[in-house]
């Protein structure tokens, strides 16, 4: 398969996705948020945008807090779909910071009320699968509403997987649950249909393990922005870089490279750790039945760049070209004994 790649054409075609300028747009938040950090602690930069929920100190452990919006187009055409998958991203991004979810909220508008029946049904089962509580939120039901929804979410974490931890030298590492299928023609890889909850519970579990017996260093899911997308995201809080091998990346048999570099799975995440931590992180998600595989390493040259047999290439050079704009790469931070991690 590899030697009959365009490699430049494939670079150049993920660079371009609907989702990679989607991220992009992220620039104009972070142009405000972020206008303000030189005085900022470690501590008070774990609650800011950059990874994928703020984490708040709160004694011997950090609050999380996340938010996702549905596509309206997604929540009009399949809206018990829409609600699943609003409530599967947020505890994803929970579970990325080395986090357990605790509780959710809603808010949405509709016209439609079977099919805001559906999407609450959606929500409420997603809650019970993920052992989340769903605590209520915000309802807007009336002839001549949009179609919109949005799911906020809670979690406790005792060790951060922040990307303000990302590091040259690290092992980048990716986490793919293979048990699943495509949807349709679309780029979302279902891995949790006729899963029984405690099975989904006990694989999500995993990072928040790895994480409390000081294994991992940073862990991002994989969003809709794919496999490099969501790299970007991990490499750029510190302005770090890494070379990837595009063969070493776990996927289904028979996968179509482009389209398995775009995807988004309903379980799959993105990890830096220490070298000597490898075999056992590989070890525990095996465990569960989930594919873990090392896939590259990240270096102090802010580009993303890519290796398919012996063939190079670069995919985003963060030093020339912001991705979301949350990047702390100006501040002094001091790298982070990981074994004993500072508060």
């Amino acid at each position: 398969m590899a030697d009959i790649i365009d490699l430049p054409a494939l670079l150049d075609n993920l660079r371009n996705t609907p989702a990679m300028r989607s991220k992009q747009a992220i620039q104009q938040p972070a142009a405000v948020i972020g206008s303000s950090q030189q005085s900022l602690t470690r501590e008070q930069l774990y609650a800011l945008p950059g990874d994928d929920t703020a984490a708040i100190a709160c004694g011997d452990h950090f609050q999380l807090l996340a938010i996702e919006g549905m596509l309206p187009v997604f929540v009009e055409s399949a809206p018990w779909f829409a609600g699943w998958s609003a409530v599967m991203a947020n505890v994803s991004d929970i579970t990325a910071m080395g986090g357990r979810a605790t509780a959710v909220v809603n808010a949405f508008w509709h016209h439609d009320n079977d099919a805001s029946q559906q999407m609450l049904a959606g929500i409420r089962g997603a809650c019970e699968a993920y052992g989340v509580l769903l605590a209520g939120g915000h309802t807007s039901l009336t002839t001549g509403n949009p179609t919109a929804l949005a799911v906020a979410i809670t979690g406790v974490a005792q060790t951060l997987l922040s990307t303000l931890h990302v590091a040259p030298g690290q092992v980048i590492a990716m986490a793919v649950d293979l048990d699943g299928a495509w949807h349709a023609d679309s780029a979302y890889w279902k891995a949790f249909e006729g899963v029984p909850a405690e099975r989904l519970r006990s694989k999500l579990d995993v990072l928040p393990r790895l994480a409390d017996a000081k294994l991992l260093n940073a862990a991002k899911d994989i969003s809709n922005a794919g496999v490099l997308g969501s790299l970007l995201m991990l490499l750029e809080t510190t302005g770090c870089g890494a070379t990837i091998d595009l063969m070493a990346l776990p996927c289904p048999p028979d996968a179509d490279l482009s389209r398995w570099l775009q995807v988004f799975p309903s379980y799959g995440f993105l990890m830096t750790l220490d070298e000597r931590d490898w075999p056992q992180v590989q070890a525990e998600f095996a465990v569960e039945g989930v594919r873990c595989e090392r896939i590259g390493q990240v270096n102090a040259s802010g580009a993303l760049t890519v290796r398919l047999d012996d063939r190079h290439g670069e995919f985003w050079n963060l030093r020339e070209q912001a991705f979301t704009g949350f990047s702390y790469s100006h501040l002094d931070l001091t790298p982070l004994n990981l074994k004993q991690q500072e508060r």
